[in-house]
């Protein structure tokens, strides 16, 4: 029989390309969304099917991490074999402005899950997502050992969900494992994300429908990654004899500005004529270098990412690009062909998703 999964956060980037993953590997995939007035389904709709086909491996069912009773039903019913918890308020600035809410959801929705997860007895494998962020003013490299030093909100609230996930492991034997990612990009990335926010810019600028772009600290470090491949590291660790807490990354650093540099001069623009500061961009408290050393993973998984920083860089542009109906430059899809399997391709899942969505658009 089909493994079954179980996502929270499936309609946020990482939850449509892990969908897309392991339908191809023949999983029946169940997805956690939230009972809005407008549809939020634009990264999953060009998979979805009727639920009434024989044929189809996608279900979805209204929920909420602040409900710990639809969790218990939703688990309790569906008895999966892995739960993949997506599901967050995921952006590091905003959780300044409502911590509040990002401690309820990112924080106690995971709480919620395994204790549901507990009371149920059912043995689902259990993959929490945390975040780079957790390290915040730690000196790079950070790796498994290194001490958390969290710098805003959301980083506070996915560590006590990380040490929740430790502690339901370690006290009640659930095979629950951490993935701590570092950042993982791709044309799915909300708009709201710095490097989408600048790749769609740069697409709206050589449109003629922007001619600023707005941006905080260009200083900042990150290790930069591929989401695609960021999934498979997920499924993984899931398929591990023991549970265990990951660093996945490129073991690359780059800052904004070089984001920024390579990303306008691949669409053949100069920066310098369109960008400005704004000092509303800039966090309280800012994480200044994240550099992952995923050692861990490269030894015990065999995951190592194929996808560089500037092939990511093309493969975005291309795609806001293709989104705005102008040419692209074209390396994007060249780069999908060599590098990666026969699950993530470009016209199947950059641009079906591209014409469905319209995303780019405003």
């Amino acid at each position: 029989m089909n493994k079954k999964a179980l996502i929270t956060g499936i309609t946020g980037q990482d939850g449509s390309y892990l969908t897309e993953f392991l339908i191809s590997k023949g999983y029946e995939v169940h997805g956690l969304i939230r009972r809005a007035s407008t549809f939020n389904t634009d990264r999953i709709d060009h998979i979805y099917q009727d639920p009434h086909l024989l044929s189809t491996k996608l279900f979805l069912h209204y929920g909420d991490l602040a409900n710990m009773e639809q969790l218990s039903n939703i688990i309790y019913n569906l008895k999966p074999d892995e739960i993949y918890h997506l599901g967050a308020q995921s952006h590091v600035r905003v959780s300044f402005d409502i911590p509040e809410y990002t401690g309820d959801i990112t924080g106690l929705g995971t709480t919620r899950i395994l204790e549901a997860l507990r009371r149920s007895g059912i043995k689902s494998k259990f993959y929490q997502a945390s975040s780079s962020e957790l390290f915040g003013s730690a000196p790079p490299p950070q790796n498994e050992d290194t001490v958390f030093r969290p710098q805003s909100p959301y980083a506070a609230a996915k560590l006590y969900a990380y040490w929740m996930a430790v502690n339901y492991r370690e006290g009640y034997n659930l095979f629950a494992s951490n993935g701590i990612l570092f950042n993982h990009e791709s044309p799915r990335r909300g708009q709201t994300f710095v490097t989408r926010k600048i790749t769609i810019a740069i697409a709206n600028i050589v449109k003629g429908r922007q001619d600023k772009l707005y941006m905080g600290n260009l200083a900042a470090k990150r290790d930069w990654g591929y989401a695609p491949e960021y999934v498979e590291a997920m499924w993984l660790m899931l398929q591990q004899e023991e549970p265990d807490d990951y660093v996945i990354g490129t073991g690359e650093t780059h800052s904004v500005q070089e984001f920024l540099e390579k990303a306008f001069s691949y669409a053949n623009l100069d920066w310098n004529k369109y960008v400005e500061i704004d000092q509303r961009y800039f966090r309280p408290t800012e994480v200044e270098a994240l550099l992952a050393d995923a050692t861990k993973a490269k030894e015990k998984l065999d995951w190592t990412p194929k996808i560089t920083f500037n092939d990511l860089i093309r493969i975005m542009v291309d795609s806001d690009m293709e989104i705005l109906g102008l040419v692209p430059v074209g390396e994007g899809k060249a780069i999908l062909e060599e590098k990666f399997s026969d699950w993530h391709q470009w016209q199947a899942n950059v641009a079906s998703v591209n014409e469905r969505s319209g995303n780019g658009t405003v």
